[in-house]
């Protein structure tokens, strides 16, 4: 269609309708999305008393932030959320580097790799076929992982969809620029590093993504790994206190001293505001990087998953 039927197309009653049906839609998947976090947030805020009886909404009632300055006095979420950062350091270095030293050489053609589809059908089958959590548990333990930081890095250090995907972009950049660095003498390495991660930044920056959102909600693994409490990452913390509300309650007047100040900040709290302000922190890292991620994340995800 030429401009000026573009322009007419857009002017129509019709479209206009059509614009004003979809920014609707997609605002009420937005809200559905952030009403929950908003109904935390004022939930983390509320007294005790407001919490229990049922009385916040998407509003803090009688505002008070006691949860958050327990939360900061309490030295087990505080070193619960160093091991999280612990385990996002060393798990997204450690999976960023095997999808890069993986995905590029099976990138290249058979006439240069000649086993290259053996090594892509033996890692895909790990896509489908897995020992299951008693044949990995036993592995951890006779590797002597068990209760250390490892347990919860190196089991899942392979991630087969990222080296899919990653495979898949790097056979998107020109064949030229890795002929002409040959040409100048430039070995596999200095291609990788120097030429082919600089053009694939959108595909490093949705695999970053998915790598550092794996490692920051996965609980399960330090549940079944880790017997130590102040070996737990933030997510097994927070899903251990939701699973036993009542040790939370206890944890309350154990670290008060009944003080008739600390009496009166404890009537403001409750497990339930505890609870909210734990995992609200717990997503507010999540939220705050993923819109400097988001717009790699398309287009990473677009060209990485079409085979070239």
């Amino acid at each position: 269609l030429h401009g000026g039927d573009k322009l007419a197309i857009k002017l129509t009653k019709g479209y206009r309708v059509f614009q004003v049906l979809n920014y609707a839609l997609f605002f009420l998947l937005a809200m559905l999305a952030v009403i929950p976090f908003i109904h935390l947030l004022a939930l983390s805020l509320s007294s005790g008393r407001a919490a229990t009886s049922s009385m916040v909404s998407l509003v803090p009632v009688e505002f008070t932030m006691e949860s958050y300055r327990y939360l900061w006095a309490n030295q087990q979420f505080i070193t619960s959320f160093y091991n999280s950062i612990v385990r996002i350091v060393l798990g997204v270095s450690i999976n960023l580097i095997i999808v890069f030293i993986t995905a590029y050489p099976l990138s290249k053609e058979n006439t240069r790799f000649p086993q290259r589809t053996v090594y892509v059908w033996y890692i895909a089958f790990t896509m489908f076929f897995g020992g299951g959590l008693i044949p990995t548990y036993m592995v951890v333990k006779m590797t002597g992982l068990i209760n250390t930081i490892w347990a919860l890095i190196i089991p899942g250090a392979v991630n087969v969809w990222n080296i899919v995907l990653m495979l898949n972009f790097f056979r998107q950049v020109p064949k030229e620029l890795e002929e002409s660095a040959l040409m100048d003498g430039a070995g596999q390495w200095t291609i990788l590093w120097k030429i082919f991660l600089p053009v694939s930044i959108p595909a490093i920056g949705t695999v970053l993504l998915f790598t550092m959102l794996g490692h920051w909600n996965s609980w399960f693994d330090g549940i079944i790994y880790l017997n130590k409490i102040r070996l737990y990452p933030l997510q097994t913390y927070i899903a251990s206190i939701i699973m036993d509300e009542s040790a939370l309650q206890q944890m309350l007047l154990k670290n008060s001293s009944l003080t008739p100040e600390q009496l009166e900040q404890l009537a403001k709290l409750n497990e339930k505001t505890v609870t909210a302000a734990q995992v609200f922190l717990g997503a507010l890292p999540v939220i705050a990087i993923y819109p400097f991620l988001q717009k790699f994340f398309v287009k990473g995800l677009i060209v990485g998953s079409v085979k070239g």
